[in-house]
């Protein structure tokens, strides 16, 4: 298998798989590969890793000197994988590379456009349903991935995991970076607020995920002693809190649809002031919390969030920790509260 990953975090998505019983072969800018393992274990194992954006399953190694040669490559393995299968809907079609190589993304774009044309000229019907993007949510998928790890050297497969990762795209009144985040969780987590709707937004200052949420018209509290900005200041669905987001609490039998908390902040004392009373009491019933790691070991943070007496495993169903394409030294974590 073959996992990429937001570069610079390869030595942590290597941990992640040696911790995971993966057995890691080699690594480069933005992935890793590892020995597979049999079976359901690999689906099991994969949707719940946190730092892989994108997982190719059984993917194939091709060399070549030229882009005539990959390209060909490509399309060999192609029509051999398409033996006794039909393809009668749109299906993904995606050529990605480690961005971070110079001039590894022309490369991409000539083999890219290279196999399509001789995709059209023997399975024209099919060239024509092919789309250059991945599905939206994790879940696995089934076309065609790409992947150059460099000019000469290519990985491709027909099935891949999706962690829901993806870039964003920005608004202009968004009060700042962080509602680039929201934004993607609610990809990875398959749901976002709808309207009429409440949530409330622990540690909401400067009021981007207060202000991603107004946008779908739901009802905000916006807890911070900080300012609010940007599309977030005097929005008439978020109302400014002027409180401590540690010790705001719900009126009896309020039940929020959302709690976010996003806070510069230990993540054990997040996770004991905010996350075990929000989630054993039964204040929300969907959350987004982010968990800073810069200063804790990330591989035992996911030990601990994962562990089994943890509030998120006793008190949370549909729960996935992600380390999100907007994401830095934090994870995301989404899911619902048991009723």
């Amino acid at each position: 298998m073959l996992f990429l990953c937001q570069h610079r975090y390869e030595a942590l998505l290597s941990r992640e798989l040696g911790a995971d019983g993966l057995t890691i072969n080699e690594t480069g800018p933005g992935w890793a590969g590892a020995e597979a393992v049999p079976g359901d274990k690999i689906m099991q194992s994969v949707a719940e890793l946190a730092f892989p954006h994108l997982t190719m399953l059984v993917p194939r190694e091709f060399k070549g000197e030229s882009v005539n040669a990959l390209a060909q490559q490509l399309a060999d393995y192609f029509f051999e994988s398409l033996r006794g299968e039909r393809i009668e809907a749109a299906w993904p079609c995606v050529f990605l590379c480690a961005s971070e190589v110079t001039g590894l993304g022309r490369r991409l774009s000539a083999v890219e456009k290279a196999f399509l044309e001789l995709l059209k000229k023997k399975l024209s019907r099919i060239a024509k349903l092919a789309v250059p993007e991945l599905p939206r949510g994790a879940a696995q998928a089934r076309g065609l991935v790409v992947f150059f790890a460099d000019f000469g050297r290519i990985f491709a497969a027909r099935e891949v995991w999706l962690g829901g990762q993806r870039r964003m795209a920005d608004d202009e009144a968004a009060p700042s970076r962080s509602y680039l985040k929201i934004e993607e969780a609610y990809i990875v987590h398959g749901r976002e607020p709808q309207p009429a709707e409440t949530v409330v937004d622990l540690g909401a200052a400067p009021g981007g995920w207060s202000y991603s949420a107004a946008k779908r018209g739901a009802k905000v509290i916006a807890v911070d002693n900080g300012p609010l900005k940007g599309g977030a200041l005097n929005n008439p669905l978020i109302e400014h809190r002027l409180e401590d987001a540690f010790k705001f609490q719900p009126q009896p039998g309020e039940v929020f649809d959302w709690m976010f908390c996003d806070l510069v902040e230990q993540p054990n004392h997040v996770m004991e002031n905010i996350v075990t009373p929000w989630l054993t009491n039964g204040w929300c019933r969907n959350f987004v919390i982010n968990l800073k790691f810069g200063h804790v070991d990330s591989l035992a943070l996911l030990g601990e969030i994962r562990a089994a007496t943890s509030p998120y495993m006793t008190h949370a169903t549909g729960l996935r920790i992600r380390h999100l394409y907007h994401d830095r030294e934090e994870f995301t974590v989404v899911g619902t509260t048991k009723p």
